[in-house]
């Protein structure tokens, strides 16, 4: 391809609009435009890049034995209303666009096809000896986010690779699982990103077993901990940890443990509790007021107990509030803080924000006109385990200190409903640390179970004639997200610098002056030389001075640049890796023994994309 042709239009500026380097990059270097929030086209250069991660995922996928669909991206609600997840996406989370026909009935733009393929299943997979079955699609996905960012990172539009299986046991189930999670690792190794597999939270989608695949980046959304010894490693969402040991409570519980008065004007935070009276956070017990909405429209207060030094996993807690409440309730919505002001609207007397204790009376709520009237009352492990704390005495400026279970009511169980932080002790290892990379989400497969196919009646009848639902599996790949994800881990202050397998073309040869004609026939004698190879290779034909051409050849990232400059006349050629900047002057002829061999050992075994006819 020659540039003249490409539509390039490249920035010296950064856009306004881009806050991480990778969007900047794809912007300033005609990759992509933006239409709207969220809403971005593919230019030329990277739909090759998004074809060459398409193929290299077929070329892995079809190794397994997986087969390639195409799934309707409009779904009828009334599949999703039959899994129970039509609320959450349309209320609670609120990611699906949807909409109402002609006819009146609800449809939504999938961002995800777990009833879609369990349906299909339902109506075609009758019998075990039709599994295990497992298929994949790679199409455009639309979530309506909140706040739409970094460009391709977190849009309302986007590619993505969903697969899904089918099992007639648990066991085929964990063996396509086991072997997805390899698959997966060779297509981030072939498309020359570092991902690492992390332990997460199935969320929406729902199943037991569920791993993230990141890609380390210090822009990455995600908080990944991990260990030294590399046999743990977990996103934040899902990390445990052991917490710090807590220091005792100097004098331990008092007046039976119901705690002695203290006075604490103004001080309704740890951290002023901590410096006005010389405690230590952990000795600290803190007492959040949630509300928990439903699909049903139920509404249950939370009364959440932690350690002072311990920050709330949200994840965690939506969790625990699912399994005690969704079974009548429906989908949990959302969790919000409570405020005095949504006190007030309720109908209900001043609660005292701030010195709030875990025996707060539910009698606090009578008279809430739309709140359940009782606490949902949770404790994470670390506020359990406390002999004797400082917590709220439920009255404004006023705190207890040596306070204790069982005098102000029984503990309310145990959970895990902290945050695990950098520097936390390993359950597998107590001498063990956890430590902290950012990541940015590219894979993630689960473990679904029956979920779907139970609520779907996705059944078979096994070799017994006794009908079972179906076992499931959930497997996906942000296309175009990785395809950022790679400029984000492989960028330098010139510009993006593509791993040879996706770049949108492996070779670029610059005409140092186009004018000149001895320049120009061996810039297009190596064009076809090189094409004729098999390489992706693409001309800059323009006539630009020969600084424009460098600095958009940085820009771009074409992991291989040929100059064809003053030593044309002899038949020197100056070749210049762009990661690296390793330059060599070589012949014409030692120059293709080199860089062909490089460039086909550097990609990979994949073949390249068609390229443009030879004018």
């Amino acid at each position: 391809m020659r540039v003249s042709r490409l539509m390039l239009v490249t920035l010296r500026d950064d856009p306004a609009e881009a806050e991480i380097p990778s969007h900047r990059l794809l912007l300033r270097a005609g990759y992509i435009r933006r239409l709207g929030s969220g809403i971005y086209a593919y230019l030329p250069l990277l739909w090759r890049v998004l074809q060459k991660i398409s193929a290299i995922v077929r070329e892995e996928l079809d190794a397994t034995g997986a087969l390639e669909t195409l799934l309707p991206q409009l779904q009828p609600a009334e599949l999703w209303q039959r899994s129970g997840r039509w609320a959450g996406y349309t209320q609670g989370e609120g990611i699906m666009f949807h909409l109402v026909d002609r006819q009146g009935r609800e449809l939504g733009l999938g961002p995800t096809h777990e009833e879609v393929i369990t349906a299909l299943a339902a109506d075609l997979l009758v019998s075990y000896r039709q599994l295990p079955v497992n298929l994949y699609q790679i199409q455009t996905k639309f979530r309506d986010e909140i706040r739409p960012r970094f460009g391709l990172m977190r849009g309302r539009e986007f590619i993505m690779k969903d697969g899904y299986s089918f099992h007639a046991d648990e066991a085929s189930l964990g063996a396509t699982y086991a072997a997805m999670d390899l698959a997966y690792r060779r297509i981030f190794a072939r498309c020359g990103v570092n991902a690492v597999a992390v332990e997460a939270d199935s969320g929406a989608i729902g199943g037991s077993a569920s791993q993230e695949f990141m890609v380390t980046a210090d822009a990455g959304e995600d908080l990944i901990l991990s260990s030294a010894d590399g046999r743990y490693a977990a996103n934040q969402e899902r990390a445990v940890s052991l917490p710090v040991e807590a220091q005792p409570l100097p004098g331990g519980p008092r007046l039976d443990g119901r705690g002695e008065p203290l006075a604490t004007p103004s001080q309704t935070t740890v951290e002023e509790l901590c410096q006005a009276h010389g405690f230590h956070p952990s000795q600290i017990l803190k007492v959040l007021l949630l509300l928990a909405r439903f699909e049903d429209g139920a509404q249950q207060p939370l009364l959440v107990s932690l350690r002072g030094d311990q920050q709330l996993n949200e994840v965690k807690l939506a969790n625990a509030v699912t399994e005690r409440c969704s079974a009548e309730h429906g989908t949990l919505l959302e969790i919000a803080p409570l405020t005095a002001e949504a006190v007030g609207a309720e109908g209900l007397r001043p609660i005292p924000f701030g010195y709030l204790g875990p025996d707060l009376a539910d009698g606090v709520l009578d008279g809430a006109r739309r709140w359940i009237p009782n606490f949902l009352r949770l404790a994470d492990a670390t506020a359990a385990d406390l002999d004797a704390f400082i917590c709220g005495a439920n009255q404004v400026d006023t705190h207890r200190s040596g306070a204790s279970w069982g005098a102000l009511g029984p503990c309310p169980g145990s959970l895990d409903l902290r945050a695990a932080q950098p520097g936390d002790r390993c359950l597998h290892d107590a001498g063990q640390r956890l430590a902290a990379t950012r990541g940015i989400e590219v894979g993630h497969i689960f473990q679904l179970g029956r979920k779907y196919s139970t609520a779907m009646d996705a059944t078979f009848t096994t070799e017994d004639g006794v009908e079972q639902p179906l076992w499931m599996g959930c497997y996906g790949i942000g296309v175009s997200r990785l395809a950022q994800a790679a400029v984000e881990q492989h960028h330098d202050a010139q510009g993006i610098c593509w791993p040879t397998a996706i770049a949108p073309y492996e070779v670029i040869i610059v005409a140092a002056n186009v004018a000149e004609e001895t320049q120009r026939l061996l810039a297009e004698r190596l064009y076809g030389d090189l094409q004729e190879a098999g390489l992706a290779v693409l001309l800059d034909d323009r006539s630009e001075r020969a600084g424009v051409k460098f600095k958009d050849a940085d820009l771009i990232g074409i992991p291989w640049r040929v100059v064809v400059g003053r030593g044309a006349a002899e038949g020197r050629l100056e070749l210049v890796q762009r990661a690296g900047g390793d330059r060599r002057e070589l012949s014409q002829d030692a120059l293709l023994q080199t860089l062909v061999p490089t460039v086909l050992r550097e990609r990979g075994g994949l073949q390249p994309l068609p390229g443009s006819p030879l004018p």
